[in-house]
């Protein structure tokens, strides 16, 4: 496993990348926070040059990242990153001091009772175009990630370009990923969760609607303009809402929560 990219000094965040992607995403943002905290830059299984791991389950990437880093960290989490997140400090809540949510959702896939994610179908079809071009897959996802946002055009060529600097996930990964996206619930296991939570949705998020807001415990937050990376189109408003958020008083912390 390739270790975490250390950058910084002060409380220990650790930040994890979506599907597909690699650390080098959080680029110039993660040199934002690095002004006060010590950032640790994971990279998930089978992506950026990373090796599969140990296994394929939500679970065991969770453990794996969990086994990289400092206890008592917090814990940054993007898009399938977060639930990466959300599953460690379920299983390991003495482990992890609290959570921010980036584009985060429990569950990204529409339910009877469950309407504010994607339809099954987008993922489904995912999967099948995926066997057929990794390439092009690739690119539609990132298309769908800025659909919508201010800048969206030089949004998705950053995102592009980022890519591009490390190696592409193998197909089996994308597709072991892809079911993480596909098949997880973690609904039923907020109410228990010891720790404190921070969501940062993006107004015009395609893939997860802000409306999770309204369905989530914790701190919530929505960035006006924002898509599926909020933190590529508005880096300093999501700089702000997170520092603000982590470095307040311990106390008022555990008030919002």
């Amino acid at each position: 496993m390739l270790k975490p990219e250390i950058r910084g000094s002060g409380p220990d965040l650790v930040m994890v990348h979506g599907w597909g992607m690699h650390p080098g995403l959080w680029s110039d943002w993660a040199g934002l926070l690095a002004a006060d905290f010590r950032v640790h830059l994971v990279t998930l299984p089978g992506h950026g040059g990373n090796d599969a791991g140990g296994g394929a389950q939500l679970d065991d990437w969770s453990a794996e990242i969990a086994g990289q880093v400092p206890d008592g960290a917090w814990w940054l989490g993007w898009s399938l990153g977060a639930l990466v997140a959300l599953n460690a400090a379920y299983h390991q809540p003495e482990r992890v001091r609290g959570l921010v949510l980036v584009a985060g959702t429990p569950r990204f896939v529409t339910a009877p009772d469950w309407p504010c994610a994607v339809d099954a179908g987008v993922f489904e079809q995912f999967a099948a175009q995926l066997r057929q071009d990794v390439d092009r897959t690739l690119v539609r996802f990132l298309s769908l990630q800025v659909r919508g946002s201010d800048g969206a055009s030089e949004g998705l060529r950053r995102l592009r370009s980022q890519l591009a600097l490390r190696p592409c996930p193998g197909e089996q990964a994308l597709s072991d990923s892809l079911q993480l996206l596909q098949h997880s619930d973690l609904r039923a296991v907020l109410p228990g969760l010891q720790v404190p939570l921070f969501w940062l949705f993006g107004e015009r998020d395609t893939l997860v609607p802000e409306a999770v807001s309204r369905q989530v415990p914790g701190h919530c937050s929505v960035i006006t303009g924002a898509g599926h990376a909020p933190f590529l189109s508005h880096p300093e408003a999501c700089g702000a809402q997170v520092r603000q958020w982590l470095l307040q008083d311990e106390r008022s912390r555990y008030a919002t929560v």
